[in-house]
């Protein structure tokens, strides 16, 4: 059957064998290469794909060419001694086998059982459990592209930022391949494309006086500014002279933690924002840019500064809207479901610590990730996950030494094995949701204590990083019952009169779940999917979201009446009321890795 490409499978046919289908899937297609492409041995060409859940194995023109696993990160492959194979037009063809079956040693992890009662279930009959709570949508859900580079490449730029005193510097390190001869050339231009430092080689430092540091949203009169960074490649092969050309945006910014604060620039920073998923009717997981562009400007409505991938890294086109609009990023991997002590084995953490290799290789260059998530709800209350987060979470750091590291947690504080090797302490909890359900009296004592006991246990920053309920739109009851527009509202005020005694203390942020309601496994407690959104799946706000956005508003403006920026804006300039201004035309193409 045809099948667009990026998107989900589950959700194009009538078929429901396919919606719930689990095993291998193909994808096929042929195209025709440029001339140029297939005769000039100095091209290199290759077949990048965006990501392919959960396993995958690639042929091109019948040859196996390359096998990935992991489900939210690209792969790629040069192909050039496939396709530059003689004087013809090179026809290609492209298959791409996938299967989606989670297993103990995948991320994120499952079992396959099966179930042997002949009376009720036809021999071989299984099932995929699943311990997480969100459709495991599977297929090419992000562009597969074809791309050339010359033979000797960019390959790879590492780029660290600080401040000294009103200068920015620019620490960068170049990867080149293909060649040990060749010459580099760097600049670094401002937003009006004026060059403000230059440099040679392979790495080096760019130091700009009077730097125009990149703020959060809402945390400045100019936020997210950006730079670009320009590389010129000229090289010697012996098919003659090649050159390449990169241009990297480039936020500088600094990131801290502190025992109570959470410092961007060395200003305190308040996460007030979502969780999100990438999730849409029909689509699936799969990528569109009208449902992204829609997502950023209610985002901006909202007042929101920041959100976490849950649970996942998301299409690398969001962390370039991120950076160009301002919204802090906490990025997470695919660490979700491991709830069993089997998913805490050998093989499972060397896995866990190449994904987390492929998402800071990806996502190490965007000013809006300021935090790595290696997890989310782990059963961390096991002494083998004290270890294997303790590894994970080092091997992160090591990779990564500038931005500070979490996972999120929902065991108790007492027993967690984890949280002493986190930077940043995250806190799931749903009180008067999944336990003293419908006594919104008693959050406040229990968020107040949940609070108190991690911090004085562990001595660092909170942040609240889900809390919600469960409402259907158009489900209305006074006084509030579950499920209704008016509990999930009573909920949040209840849980933010609760942040307001400690978010001047030590919690530094708050992430609702959800922004948007999404499809799950079905149950029976799940219409539909998961409810707890404050807009629903097709983007239309609850009552929860008015609530929200002017809490939002009134923190942003608090924080820039308390900052040094401040001074330099005239007082209520970001209101709630004020007519935010959507998204222009913007092209985004696709290149490298970085």
């Amino acid at each position: 059957m045809d099948m667009p490409v990026p998107s989900s499978f589950n959700d194009i046919s009538q078929d429901w064998r396919l919606r719930h289908f689990v095993g291998w899937v193909w994808y096929e297609r042929e195209v025709i290469l440029p001339e140029r492409w297939t005769q000039d041995l100095r091209t290199r060409v290759v077949l990048r794909i965006g990501s392919a859940h959960s396993y995958a194995i690639v042929w091109v023109n019948g040859v196996d060419t390359l096998e990935h696993e992991g489900g939210y990160l690209p792969f790629e492959a040069d192909i050039s001694n496939l396709v530059q194979v003689g004087p013809l037009p090179s026809r290609l063809r492209i298959t791409i086998a996938i299967n989606n079956t989670l297993t103990p040693t995948t991320l994120p992890p499952g079992t396959i059982q099966y179930l042997t009662d002949t009376s009720k279930y036809p021999k071989g009959y299984f099932v995929q459990n699943t311990y997480f709570d969100f459709f495991n949508y599977a297929g090419l859900q992000r562009s597969v592209l074809l791309y050339t580079t010359p033979t000797t490449y960019i390959d790879d730029i590492t780029v660290t930022t600080s401040v000294e005193q009103d200068s920015g510097l620019v620490n960068y390190q170049i990867s080149v391949k293909g060649s040990n001869l060749f010459k580099l050339e760097v600049r670094l231009l401002d937003a009006e494309n004026k060059v403000v430092a230059n440099g040679t080689g392979t790495q080096g430092q760019l130091k700009v006086p009077g730097v125009s540091l990149w703020w959060p949203y809402l945390m400045h009169e100019r936020p997210a500014y950006l730079y670009s960074l320009e590389v010129q490649l000229t090289a010697q092969t012996s098919l003659g002279p090649v050159s390449d050309f990169y241009t990297l945006p480039v936020g500088i910014r600094t990131v801290a933690v502190t025992k109570s604060q959470f410092l961007i620039n060395g200003k305190p920073f308040y996460f007030h924002g979502v969780n999100k998923h990438e999730d849409a009717d029909i689509r699936g997981k799969g990528f569109d840019w009208p449902l992204l562009v829609k997502d950023f400007n209610l985002l901006r409505w909202l007042g929101a500064n920041a959100f976490r991938t849950s649970h996942y890294p998301y299409a690398e086109e969001v962390m370039q809207m991120c950076d160009r609009y301002g919204i802090v990023v906490i990025d997470e991997c695919p660490g979700v479901g491991l709830a069993l002590p089997q998913f805490f084995n050998n093989v499972s953490l060397h896995h866990h610590m190449q994904v987390m290799e492929e998402v800071v290789r990806r996502d190490k260059n965007h000013p809006a990730v300021v935090m790595w998530s290696v997890a989310n709800e782990p059963a961390s209350h096991l002494e083998s996950a004290g270890y294997y987060l303790k590894m994970v979470i080092a091997h992160t750091k090591a990779l990564d030494p500038s931005r500070p590291v979490t996972f999120v947690s929902n065991s108790n504080y007492a027993a967690d094995k984890g949280a002493p090797y986190v930077d940043v302490i995250c806190l799931n909890s749903y009180y008067s949701w999944y336990h003293d359900y419908g006594h919104l009296e008693l959050i406040q004592l229990q968020l107040a204590t949940q609070f108190e006991n991690w911090y004085k246990k562990y001595q660092k920053p909170i942040i609240q990083s889900e809390y919600g309920a469960e409402t259907i739109a158009g489900f209305h009851q006074d006084p509030p019952l579950m499920f209704t527009e008016e509990y999930q509202k009573s909920l949040l005020e209840q849980y933010h009169l609760g942040l307001d005694q400690k978010r001047r203390k030590y919690v530094v942020g708050e992430l609702i779940w959800n922004f948007a309601d999404f499809m799950t496994e079905q149950s029976p407690t799940r219409v539909l999917g998961n409810k707890k959104g404050i807009f629903t799946r097709q983007r239309q706000p609850k009552s929860a979201a008015f609530l929200l956005r002017e809490r939002y508003w009134k923190i942003a403006n608090e924080t820039r009446a308390t900052s040094t920026a401040a001074e330099q804006v005239p007082p209520g300039l970001f209101t709630a009321d004020q007519n935010v201004s959507g998204l222009s035309f913007v092209v985004i193409y696709a290149s490298r890795e970085h």
